[in-house]
This record gives structure tokens, sequence and C-alpha cells, in this order.
């Protein structure tokens, strides 16, 4: 009871509270029992039953609700059984009983059936929830302060055995650690028309109204970022984290919801992970693993037996997770920013790459992680990939630009490290990856082929030809970013000046990086990381989490040691070798990749605004009511706002490279 102004502070009744308790209705059979704090005021219980072990509050204090109505704080019509409460709580209404729970200064407890505790309970820390495949050989065991990082080792790094062990040994211990025999309620708590609360902690500032049934399980809401649980909600086995709303009939069970999620309108999840700003809505979720900025928002979407992160399921999206053979026993990866639409289906196991847009249904297994920004289409029943095309969407621009702005964790302690970096050491990565397959693709099939085949998908010529283009333009708009950053703000004498400042001053950086659903680092520094697991220097869960806050800090000085090991197989020299010529070519082809990129979004921006967008507008007039009505509803192509920052970033981008230059030619 550490927020309890009056603890350790209390007595026994005098006589003549026990006279005016019994007054008011209350009963109890043994008064001796019921400890009460100074200055506690008698009057203000009512038709109150006591028994076993109680200790109450001053009952000092009012509670005035949303609609500007005032009660003042006691107890009526309330069965309590064996439970300290604090001051300034009004409790009222109680259809069964309230047993066995801490309920802390300024709760509101309105209209409830029963709260209670049954024997002990870790309060859902140590569930085990079968992630990615439903036969469990995935589990994750979760906890109060489960990070995306944390689980995704879990999930999939199986091969790191001991590793893997130990960071479970040590959600186990948490939870042995917090197991109790009696609930709490956190200060500053709203329940309100709640049916039924078993086994459950719930943290300060929550608000829960119209609750069905909650079971085994932990709201960890604060202050800066409440909780809200809402009407019709039913939950078993479950932890949910600061800043998220569960509402409007949602059945949960075993999952663990992470900071700033919403899940409402009849959403129905089991044995799933949710991690920061995830959004359910009317649809299905079984075994995922939901990274960062996961979304599906239609009643007939299934996502099943999955990994995905910063995607959006259009209507209808669907996947099969077994053959009908050994069982559910395939998953599916999705990697950051892929995209589903409307009736699309995917085939478990495949793998698809980063920033992917999936139309249509694919009956075989695909692997596309390494052409990464494709469409993968339905056409005549075949699977066929345009490689690097969803680069110059607009959409995906807008996507990247969006995700910023719609983080709705308010708490100060986030514990997912997200990146929210387009291009970076990952996906740049497999554009490297994306460029040099197409060209091996090309070279085994021969130039004149219409067509070529790979994993399952056809990819046609013109699209190869296209895919490697752009692939070359992302790489060099990426290198060329790293590359202006390191230089920026700095004046160069000689090529040894420019030298010294290129090359890195660590090595954390080099090789191949991974997205740790969300957080995007160097693979050698995660290994490194799991080997102290596995030896003991880092042995605790809170070591764990703060090597992942320092990954996420070191990342862009680890970006540039990637890209400077890149641009030297770029360039063909090592950065000790650099001239002024070398950086003022890689400056030019950074400055044509950003405007060619750019010029690519401003057209496919322009489709928005053609003649057959705005079919449906100006419906009971002619061609000038039509451009009129839809200026009005869309507003003007030139003045839009994606537009205008696309000019805006075009101008600015070749300022910045002109600049650059500029300091370039003052090397004699």
């Amino acid at each position: 009871l550490s927020y309890m102004k009056t603890s350790n502070q209390y007595h026994s009744l005098l006589d003549s509270q026990i006279r005016i308790l019994q007054q008011n209705g209350c009963r109890s059979d043994d008064w001796s029992k019921v400890k009460v704090a100074e200055g506690f005021d008698p009057s203000r219980c009512l038709n109150t039953v006591f028994s076993g072990n109680v200790r109450i509050g001053d009952l000092k204090g009012s509670y005035t609700d949303d609609s500007g109505v005032t009660i003042k704080c006691g107890i009526s019509n309330a069965y309590i059984h064996n439970c300290n409460i604090g001051s300034d709580v009004l409790i009222i209404n109680v259809g069964d009983y309230i047993a066995n729970y801490d309920i802390e200064d300024n709760v509101v407890i309105k209209n409830c059936g029963k709260i209670h505790m049954e024997g002990e309970s870790t309060f859902g820390n140590g569930t085990v929830v079968a992630v990615l495949n439903e036969n469990g050989a995935r589990s994750v065991t979760i906890w109060d302060k489960l990070s995306a990082h944390v689980a995704y080792i879990i999930a999939l790094y199986r091969h790191r055995i001991a590793a893997v062990k130990k960071i479970e040994q040590m959600v186990a211990d948490y939870s042995e650690k917090i197991r109790s025999d009696r609930g709490v309620i956190n200060h500053n708590t709203v329940v309100i028309n709640c049916r039924h609360i078993k086994n459950v902690k719930i943290g300060p500032f929550s608000k829960l109204e119209g609750v069905i049934s909650l079971s085994e399980g932990s709201i960890n809401s604060c202050k800066e970022d409440p909780v809200f649980i809402g009407p019709g909600v039913i939950m078993d086995h479950f932890i949910v984290c600061s800043g998220s709303l569960v509402t409007e009939s949602t059945l949960i069970d075993k999952c663990f919801i992470g900071q700033g999620c919403v899940l409402g309108k009849h959403y129905s999840a089991e044995n799933s992970l949710f991690f920061a700003n995830c959004a359910g809505f009317h649809g299905e979720a079984c075994s995922i693993f939901a990274g960062p900025y996961t979304v599906t928002h239609h009643k007939s979407t299934l996502l099943i037996a999955g990994i995905f992160s910063f995607m959006n399921a259009g209507s209808g999206s669907n996947q099969s997770n077994h053959m009908y053979k050994l069982g559910p026993i395939h998953q599916g990866i999705m990697e950051r920013g892929s995209k589903t639409t409307s009736d699309s289906y995917l085939l478990w196991p495949a793998r698809i790459g980063p920033f992917t847009l999936v139309m249509g249904r694919h009956y075989k297994n695909m692997d596309t992680s390494s052409l990464p920004f494709s469409y993968l289409i339905e056409r005549n029943d075949e699977s066929v990939l345009v490689p690097g095309i969803n680069l110059r969407s607009v959409g995906t621009i807008r996507d990247a630009q969006k995700w910023p702005k719609r983080d709705r964790r308010k708490d100060p302690n986030k514990i997912d490290q997200v990146n929210f970096n387009l291009l970076s050491p990952y996906t740049i990565r497999k554009m490297f990856e994306g460029r040099d397959l197409l060209l091996r693709i090309k070279s085994v099939a021969g130039p004149v082929s219409s067509s070529y085949t790979y994993n399952n998908m056809v990819i046609n010529s013109e699209s190869l030809e296209r895919g490697i283009a752009l692939y070359q333009t992302g790489i060099d708009k990426f290198l060329g970013n790293s590359l202006i950053k390191r230089l920026e703000n700095t004046r160069f004498k000689s090529n040894n000046d420019l030298q010294e400042k290129l090359t890195p001053d660590k090595s954390s950086g080099n090789g191949e990086w991974v997205d740790l659903a969300g957080l995007i680092a160097p693979q050698r520094v995660v290994e490194k990381l799991l080997n102290e697991i596995e030896s003991g220097k880092i042995a605790s869960l809170g070591a764990i989490e703060e090597e992942f806050r320092n990954m996420h800090k070191s990342y862009y000085e680890w970006e540039w040691i990637w890209a400077c090991e890149r641009l030297e197989q770029e360039i063909g020299k090592p950065v000790s070798e650099f001239t002024v010529d070398d950086v003022r070519d890689m400056v030019e082809k950074w400055k044509k990749s950003v405007i060619d990129l750019d010029k690519m979004l401003y057209e496919d921006a322009r489709k928005e605004f053609n003649l057959s967008s705005r079919t449906g507008f100006g419906i009971d007039g002619g061609e000038d009511v039509k451009k009129l009505d839809f200026e009005q509803v869309r507003g003007d192509f030139e003045s839009n706002s994606v537009v205008s920052a696309i000019q805006d970033h075009i101008r600015q981008k070749d300022s910045l490279g002109n600049e650059l230059i500029d300091r370039l030619n003052e090397i004699k």
C-alpha cells in the first residue's frame, strides 16, 4: 500500500463509531477485525457487510463524474471481505462482493458485480503465448514490461538455446517475485459498471467501464498515459500496458497488449502479442506477433501465425498456416512496412520483403525478402513480382511520415525502441541484395528473355530492368544522405582533412543489420548481447532492455560505419584514399537520385487528381461542377500538402548538395 496516506495509522473502531455503522445498516461478525484511520467518518458507510480483516481510510472528499454529478466518498450497498481501503474512496452498489484486495486512495468503484482474488496469482505474468506456431514451438512468456525486441529474440532466435532459456528463466523469476494472494487497485482508478474482475492487478489512473469479465491479468496504467478498458470486454490471461484502449466487446485470451494500442469494435485475439501503437478493429488475430504499428480495420480480416510490423491489412486479408497434414505448424514473415490489399491471401510458410504490397491470392510458398519495396500481384493464377516499384509510390512516403506523428505513447518510459527510418542499413542492405539478385537472374536466363522465374514468382523483363535502376537509385540516395550528414558544418583544407572526417571512429556498425520488430541494429551487436546473456554478464531483464535502449541511441553513429563500408565498395577504394572528386561524384549521384525519386513521387501523386479520380464528384452537375466539387473536397493538386512537400524537398536537397560541393571546391 505504498500510495495509501493512511498506511500503518489504523486503530480499532470506537464504540460510538460501531453504533453509527450499525444504525446505517452495516454489519460485521467481528468488529474488532475492522480497523480505521484517524478521522474516519462512520456516517459515510451505509448498508455494508464487513468480514475478515478490513482496513478503511478516512473516506473524506467527493467524486465528480464527467457529467458534473458529485457523490460524497464512502462505502454503501457493498460486501467487503479482507480488504484494505485507502482514503477518499467511493465504493457504491457492489452486487456480490470485493474480496482480498488492496484499494488505494482516490479509487471509485461503482455499480459492479464481483471483484476478488482466488488463491495466488501472477496477474498474467508468466503466461505462455503461442505466437507464430500454434503448436507452441515459438511460445513467448509475457511479463509486465515485455518489449518487442525481447519477444523477437525469444520467438525467432530458437537457435540460441542457452540465451533464450536464460531470458525465459528471468521472466519466470519475475513472475514468481510478484506472485500474491492479494489484488491491488492503484490510486486514482475508476471502476464503473463492471461485472466480474478476478485476480487482476489494476495500475494507477486506470478507467474500467462496462467490462464483462477480466481474469488473471495486469493493467499497467500510469498518470501520464492511463489505460481504458471499455464496455463488453472479456479478457483472460493478459497484460495491458500504458496508454492502451481495449473496448467495444473485444475478446482477448492469452495476449500481451503493449503501449498505445487500440483494440475495439468486437476485435478478437488469442495467443498474440501486440506492441507499440498497434490497432485492431472488427477482425481476428490468432498466434500473431504484431510488431509496432500493425493495423487491421476490417471485420473479414484474419491475421494468423505471422509476424508483422508497420503493416496495414486490407479487408478480407487471410493466411493459411497448415497444409492439413501435420497441423498448424507453418509460419509467415511479413517484414516492416508491408501491406495487403482487399481479399489478399498468402499460403504460409512465406516471407515477404520490407515495404511490399501484396495484391490477390497466392497459393505457393515464396520468399521476397531480398527484393524490398515490391508489388506482389496475382495475375492469371500466377504470382507476379514487380521489384522496387514501391519506392516511387507516394503512399509509401506518406506512411513513413505519418508513423512518428501517430505515436500515441505518452508514458515517459517507452518500452519499445522504434526506428521510423524508411531507408536504413536494414532496407538498403536488401536493396544491394535485390540489385545483385536481379543482375544474376538476368545473366543466367539471358538478356532476351521476356520474363524470369524466381521462387515461384514471375518477374517480367521490363520490371526486372526497372527494379535494378530503382534499387540503385535508393542506394545512391541513402549513401549520399549519410555522406552529407557526416560532412555537414565542416570545412576542409585538403584531401587529408576530408579523409580524416570520413574515417569511422568504431567498427560496431559493420556487417549485416537486422530489424528486431521496430529496433534496427547491427547483427553483431545483437549477437554480442546474446553472448553476454549466455555468459551471465547480463543477468536481468532490466539490463537487457537497457542494452536495447543503447542500441537505439547509437543508431546514427553505427549507420555511418555501415554506410562508409558500402561507399568503399561502391567507389572501389578505402576511405583513406577518397579524394574530393570521389565525394563530389557521390554527391552528384545523390542529387540525381533524390530528384529522380521525388519526380516519380510527384507523378504518382498526380494520379490522385486526374479525370478518373473525379468520378462520383459533382453528382448533379456538369464538368465545371465536378471540378469545383472535387477541389472543395480534395483540394488543388499544386496546393496539396504532400505535393508541396515534394517540391520543397527537391529544392532543399538540391541546395544542400550544392552547398557541400561549394565547400569541397575550397580544397586545393
